[in-house]
């Protein structure tokens, strides 16, 4: 909603703006600039990416008009499943959470918490961590590298189609000058003609380098700039999971620290409080 928000800002401010001076707007009125433009900067992405990371990039592309995929909410939801995992491990050992871990989908542990049965990286990167916790009595800082390297080798992939889109943005006022210099190519052609046709025809031939200056700083470069910043929250949620179970693992899962040390991992306003995380396990403890 915010993103739609933020384009009717840009072109109404352009359009006010070109209103304001007077401005001919049938001369923006330009389909041939526009194709030479985006059909060269769709070109260009198509060259520039691999089969399996333009299908990651198109993916994406939904999340440009998407709000925060994480709340406080989500989060909370997060730290009563980690506390659950947890307080079973300690009470019952960790060959107990085997099962759950097996067959997340169908566990009854899992299965209370519907934003995360609902996210399989997620799942997959909890169950995956417990079970090597399960498979070696490993160091501390081994199964912290181990995560490391898990958390880094998806950050890459999320971060792809912010690096692809912004790389457009940066060629636009490029191919806006490839279409400016075609259009000055063409009033070549004119050049016997009427001082006024000539100046209608290097205006049309300016409007390409308009629109890619444009498309670049209005549009494309912010959209790329927003999927970056969903892909940096999408890594700040994953932390919050390897800090409690780092916290977990170390201190012979002392079940009140970790889940306190997860808290503390999560940023700004989405962090809730002492108090709300105490009360919302009060109530787990209720319904267990």
């Amino acid at each position: 909603m915010l993103a739609i928000i933020g384009i009717v800002i840009v072109l109404g401010s352009v359009i006010t703006g070109y209103a304001m001076g007077k401005g001919n707007f049938s001369i923006l009125f330009q389909p041939a600039e526009v194709i030479i433009i985006f059909g060269a900067a769709i070109g260009g992405l198509v060259i520039s990416s691999p089969g399996k990371a333009l299908k990651v990039i198109v993916g994406h592309l939904g999340g440009i008009f998407a709000d925060s995929h994480m709340s406080k909410a989500h989060y909370l939801e997060l730290l009563l499943l980690m506390n659950a995992v947890f307080f079973k491990i300690k009470k019952e050992g960790l060959v107990a959470i085997e099962s759950d871990i097996e067959d997340h989908p169908k566990s009854p542990l899992f299965q209370k918490y519907n934003n995360i049965m609902k996210d399989r990286e997620v799942a997959e990167f909890i169950c995956d961590t417990v079970r090597t916790m399960l498979s070696a009595n490993y160091p501390a800082y081994e199964l912290d590298n181990l995560m490391e390297v898990d958390l880094e080798a998806n950050q890459h992939e999320r971060l792809l189609p912010a690096h692809s889109i912004s790389k457009i943005g940066d060629a636009l006022p490029g191919l806006g000058i490839v279409a400016a210099v075609l259009g000055i190519v063409i009033t070549m052609g004119y050049i016997n003609e009427s001082a006024e046709v000539l100046g209608h025809h290097i205006g049309a031939a300016l409007v390409g380098t308009f629109f890619g200056v444009l498309a670049c700083y209005g549009f494309v470069g912010p959209m790329g700039t927003k999927l970056e910043h969903h892909a940096q929250e999408r890594e700040a949620y994953l932390r919050v999971i390897k800090t409690s179970l780092l916290a977990a693992y170390s201190t012979s899962f002392m079940v009140q620290f970790a889940v306190e040390a997860g808290r503390r991992a999560i940023p700004g306003d989405d962090r809730p409080s002492f108090a709300e995380v105490e009360e919302a396990i009060k109530k787990w403890k209720t319904k267990a």
